[in-house]
Formats: C-alpha cells, structure tokens, sequence
C-alpha cells in the first residue's frame, strides 16, 4: 500500500495553484461550497404555479423530530376532512400517532430480541437492532397500522408537549431502557428461562415504558369532545366521542387499504413488478408489514399525475437532502453548480447511489399539484411539506422533473391507477422479495 509522497503532494500544490482555483477559494470559504454555486437562472424560472393545483389547509410543522411521515399521512387525512366538513383548516394530532407508534416499536424491538435470543450480540441483525432500538421514522403502512388500532383524533385533544416536538431526549431515554431490557431479556434466558416467562418479563416493561410515554407525551384521550365552526358559520360537537368512534365517523370511509405504496429502486437485484417487504422493520407486531410495488419511474409520475387530476393528494417518500435549499423550498438538479467548483463529474446513476449509500429514502412530504405541459407531463411539482412556513414559499415547495426522476424513491397511490399486470403482481400474496432492515429501501422517512 503506497503512501502520499512529498513529491506528489508538490505536484498537486502547483496544480492547484491557478488563479481561478484562487477566487473559488476566496468564495467558498466565506459563502461554504453550495451557496458559491447557487443557480441563479434556476432560482429566478422557479415559478409556484401549477396547472393541477390542489388547496389545502395550513402548514404543518414537524419541528425538531422525525416524525415526517406521519405528518404526510395526517396532512393527506385531513385535505378530505376539510372538504367533508367544510371548514378552513384543522390538523389530526400527530402527537397522537407518536405516542402509540413508540409504544408499539418498543414492543417490536422486544420481540425482534427474543426472536434471536439465540444469537450471540455480534450476529449483524442483533447489532442492528441494538445500534437503533427505537427512531422517529416510520412509513405508510405503519401509520395505518396506528389509526386501525387506535383511532385517530384532532389535534385539539391531545396537543404537541416538548417531548412530541423535540423528541431527541426521550429517543435517548428510551433507547437506554430498551438495551437495558435486552439485555435482560437475554439474561433471563441463559437463566433458562422458557419463552412464556420471556414474555411475561416483556410486558411488564412495556408497563413502565407506557408510562414514560404518558410523562412525556401525555396520556392519550380515552374520549373527547369534537367541536368546530364550518365555513358557513355553523357550529357542530361531537360530544364523548372515542379515538376509534372518531376514525370510523370521519376517516374510515376514505378506504385508506387502498392506497398503497408504490417505489422505484432501479437496481439489477430488484427487478420491477415484484412486491418487497423489509424484515425486522415495523411497529404494530400483528399489523400489515411494510409492502412495496416496485416500478419504473414513468410509472410513478403518470400515477401521481392522474391521482392528482382527481382531486387526491400523494405522499411520497425522497431524500430531501440532496441538491435542494430548505431555504428556497427548491429541489432542483440544477439548483447547485457543484461540478463548476470541485470539478469532479458526477458518474453515479441513481442505482448506484442507491447500492453505494450515497443516497436512500428520508423523508415524507405530499404532492399537492403538478404542472402539465402539451404532452401531459409534468415538469414541476407542488409540495406540502411540514416544516412550518418560513421555509420555501410558506411551506410549499417546488420539486423538478429531473429531481423526481432521480431522488423520489416512493408514492403512495390508489390501487385502481395500477395496470392489470401491475395489480396482479401487488396481489401475488405467496411471494415478496425481503430486503434486510439495513437494505436504502428499508430505511423509515423521518
């Protein structure tokens, strides 16, 4: 193995000791590398008008916590919810979900732990499940798997508390009890200790992590009133009204097992119209697992595309991070000059981003509209994000075809917009292509 000589290292010093290389220098070290590439032909064509154009309520906000994609999922819920109850604004409380999707990952993690109690602490799912024990993230069929089980409620009754918003201390928290327990668990049964007892043992922590949950969360509401003013200046309540009485009288009939998610993962290894599901990845432990379809990129849009015209928003599921401005609400390829400065050329398709790590799925948002041009395709796309609105433009961000084609990896679409052949494959319920929990597309948008 070769070493760096001083030689080389002169040569590279004279190389890089051109003028231009100078300005570059000056720029970058005041400004950091994307500000001095910025785009400004890109920022000033980004244009917030969308042939399909779809209204919703206010902007959301997730604040310091991974909770995105139940977010996207309450921000879908509720776009029908104001046009049934035909009012402005409402939001479905997130913290609700949060609280009952810990509860249930705490559970899960458990389980994945007495599943392998067998296994030394080195095996590789072992340590990936104590490298993570619980996280924030999470994905559609998991949020269905909450408000199937629990219901769902306004926000208005069990709001945000610090813990909801800024959940990196209880994570902390949590993640210590949790490999506390295994390591428990695992004690228990070099004890020999049968699998009856194991479980046992398990419940009662779940008993004390359910009211570390209600200390900071808050103890979700067994009933509550539901009230609210329509546009018509009507006044209605729902008086003592269950969680799960909520979600029947008001979200049920949407028939949510419809919508189903649909990704695109290029890769030789992941042929397309096969169903995929991610081991070891879930929260409810007899709830649906994660399930997708995978599918060309075309087909993501033309879906979106036609989902949209009908009126239906779509949450989908990106890497948010990549050449995009927070800022600006811009997610562009161009957005960014990067090859201009470090004067490398990029050589990774998304496959191979996918294969190399350089890129994977983190995190959820919701298509609100798109723009159509003669061909009816879309070159931009309307975005509903949650991270409040002071970023992008109050809220909404704009999202460029070449930026779908390359860095959307998942939207979640009704089932009648699928191909027969598409369906078929979706429905094929012997079959499914596991992907390890460590897998890009096993990785939960937060």
């Amino acid at each position: 193995m070769k070493n760096i000589s001083k030689d080389k290292l002169k040569k590279y010093e004279r190389s890089f000791n051109q003028s231009e290389n100078k300005v570059i220098t000056n720029a970058v070290t005041k400004n950091g590398f994307f500000k001095s590439c910025e785009n400004y032909e890109e920022i000033r064509n980004a244009r917030y008008e969308f042939s399909v154009n779809l209204k919703q309520g206010e902007i959301t906000n997730q604040k310091q916590s991974g909770r995105c994609w139940i977010f996207a999922s309450t921000n879908f819920l509720r776009y029908f919810l104001i046009k049934k109850l035909n009012i402005s604004t409402i939001e479905l409380s997130q913290n609700y979900i949060a609280f009952y999707d810990k509860l249930e990952k705490c559970n899960y993690f458990l389980n994945n732990i007495i599943e392998t109690i067998d296994r030394p602490t080195t095996d590789r799912h072992v340590t990936f499940f104590l490298d993570a024990p619980i996280n924030d993230g999470g994905q559609w069929d998991m949020f269905l798997n909450i408000i199937k089980k629990y219901g769902i409620v306004p926000k208005s009754a069990m709001p945000e508390t610090y813990s909801s918003s800024n959940t990196s201390e209880i994570n902390k928290i949590l993640k210590r009890i949790l490999r506390m327990y295994a390591y428990e668990l695992r004690t228990s049964y070099k004890k020999k200790k049968n699998l009856e007892d194991l479980e046992n043992q398990k419940l009662d922590m779940i008993e004390n992590i359910y009211a570390i949950l209600c200390t900071a969360f808050g103890r979700p509401p067994e009933k509550f009133d539901f009230e609210y003013t329509n546009k018509n200046n009507e006044f209605h309540r729902d008086s003592n009204i269950t969680p799960t009485e909520f979600y029947e009288k008001y979200i049920k009939d949407l028939n949510l097992d419809d919508y189903i998610s649909i990704i695109n993962a290029p890769n030789e290894d992941r042929p397309f119209l096969k169903k995929y599901t991610v081991n070891y990845i879930g929260n409810v432990a007899d709830g649906n697992r994660i399930t997708y379809l995978n599918l060309p990129i075309d087909r993501l849009k033309e879906m979106a595309i036609a989902q949209l015209s009908e009126g239906v928003p779509v949450f989908f599921g990106s890497d948010v991070g990549q050449e995009s401005s927070r800022e600006l609400g811009i997610l562009s390829r161009n957005l960014y000059n990067i090859k201009d400065i470090i004067n490398i050329k990029d050589t990774m398709d998304k496959a191979i981003k996918l294969e190399y790590r350089e890129s994977s799925m983190t995190h959820a948002m919701m298509f609100l509209g798109v723009n159509l041009d003669e061909n009816w395709k879309g070159n931009r796309w309307k975005v509903e994000n949650s991270w409040g609105d002071s970023t992008g433009n109050k809220g909404i961000y704009l999202l460029t075809d070449d930026w779908f084609n390359s860095y959307v990896y998942q939207v979640v679409i009704n089932k009648k917009h699928l191909k027969p052949e598409e369906l078929e494959a979706y429905n094929e319920n012997k079959y499914y292509m596991e992907l390890e929990p460590w897998d890009p597309m096993g990785t939960l948008a937060d």
